[in-house]
């Protein structure tokens, strides 16, 4: 029988005065990595999530070499994300009503297969752009549907006091994968081309799958006695919209998403024609973005794990907008570097509050549908942002990332700590 997550609490602290330890905080990031599971699934997750931004990154700048086409680059990103927008709410689905480790497992191991298909299709001498397409959007329906379940699964590998270090190294870990991927991914790149990158991603998600199978949690979310309605599909959003602080968190981050990330996607047509950077220099560029979005989330964690996230929320907007602001204007490659990470540090500190205050909203059983609407939000929207946005970015990404900005000024004017918590924000 699984032991209750909440239920390690008490000897978590014995541990800490048995080994003469200094007593550790509740909510910050070592609270959360005294948790064996969570250890477990973090290192997996982290070990695979390195190669699939070395995969992510090389790919657009893999796209826009074969084609030098912005609409092409823009396909492939939504081809990677995309299906999170139409697929998360079944995911979210399954990840609720059938046994989670299998689905998980499964799917991992079908994106392994698929990332080495396009190391195949990346080797041959005249790769061909459907098949690429093709796969790209085969490995995002993969991920879609079991982005949920991982999502999902988070809550019970810690208590509640420890929800805000655990969402904040998860945050972490995604965005240093984004610098160790890419950095790798570039120099594996500029050398040996993408077929390499492209097979060293397939062989990590089996990291993930160890993970995945070692670890202890709920196989099931335990809602078989669940209202009749809660197995239909769009449960998730009813939930959403009788919830004024969950309502709030989705629709901030559909809308921030769609209008002001567009520029993730079109870094590559940024770096190129803005800044003229050379093959592989890009990959740098967002390996920075990537740290300075770790340094945010691991803050949230740590230097601020006591703040209220509620009150960061405002802050966090203006910062990304000025950030945003100044990375569609320069034109100066050592200044574009300092003005990527600072633009990741602001991005990853709303983001990482934002999924705290919806996380501790949440009930488990409800979980999986309503974090499959957060990923439809914080990954699905970005790419039919960035597949607009793509026929125009070589001559207007400029007018692009600033329209992002104004939107995220609009954001934080309605973030204010006073009203988020008259919806019920939790102020912890």
């Amino acid at each position: 029988m699984l032991s209750s997550p909440g239920g390690s609490e008490l000897e978590d602290v014995e541990d800490a005065l048995v080994d003469g330890d200094v007593a550790y905080q509740r909510g910050t990031a070592a609270a959360a990595l005294r948790h064996r599971d969570f250890r477990i699934v973090y290192a997996g997750t982290f070990s695979s999530n390195v190669g699939t931004w070395m995969q992510n990154v090389i790919l657009g700048e893999y796209a826009l070499q074969l084609t030098h086409s912005g609409f092409f680059v823009g396909l492939l990103f939504f081809g990677q994300l995309g299906p999170l927008l139409f697929l998360s709410m079944m995911g979210g689905l399954l990840a609720d009503r059938v046994d989670r480790r299998r689905l998980l497992v499964s799917l991992q191991l079908l994106q392994g297969v698929l990332s080495f298909g396009l190391a195949l299709v990346a080797w041959t001498s005249h790769p061909s752009h459907l098949a690429i397409v093709l796969i790209v959007f085969a490995i995002g329906v993969a991920n879609a549907l079991g982005a949920p379940g991982l999502s999902a699964i988070l809550p019970t590998l810690v208590p509640r006091e420890d929800m805000t270090g655990a969402v904040a190294l998860m945050s972490v870990q995604m965005n240093l994968s984004r610098v160790i991927g890419p950095a790798i991914g570039g120099l594996v790149f500029a050398k040996l081309e993408a077929g390499p990158v492209f097979a060293i991603n397939s062989a990590t998600y089996l990291f993930a799958v160890t993970g995945l199978v070692w670890a202890r949690y709920p196989r099931y979310a335990n809602a078989r006695g669940a209202d009749h309605t809660e197995h239909r599909l769009l449960s998730g959003v009813r939930i959403a919209r009788a919830d004024p602080v969950i309502r709030y968190v989705l629709l901030s981050l559909f809308t921030f998403s769609f209008f002001s990330l567009a520029f993730v996607g079109i870094m590559p047509i940024i770096a190129t024609y803005n800044l003229d950077m050379s093959k592989g220099v890009y990959a740098l560029l967002y390996a920075t973005f990537g740290f300075g979005a770790a340094a945010g989330a691991f803050t949230v964690g740590t230097f601020f794990a006591r703040r209220s996230k509620v009150a960061l929320v405002r802050p966090g907007f203006v910062a990304f907008a000025v950030a945003l602001a100044a990375f569609g204007l320069v034109r100066n490659n050592p200044a574009a570097f300092v003005i990527a990470g600072l633009l990741g540090y602001a991005y990853f500190v709303v983001v990482t509050c934002l999924s705290t205050i919806l996380q501790k909203q949440l009930r488990n059983e409800e979980r999986g549908r309503v974090m499959a609407l957060w990923i439809m939000a914080f990954g699905g929207t970005v790419p039919l942002g960035v597949l607009i946005a793509g026929p125009f970015a070589k001559a207007h990404s400029t007018q692009i990332l600033l329209i992002g900005a104004a939107w995220a000024l609009v954001l934080a004017l309605r973030s204010g700590g006073r009203s988020l918590r008259e919806k019920g924000a939790p102020d912890d």
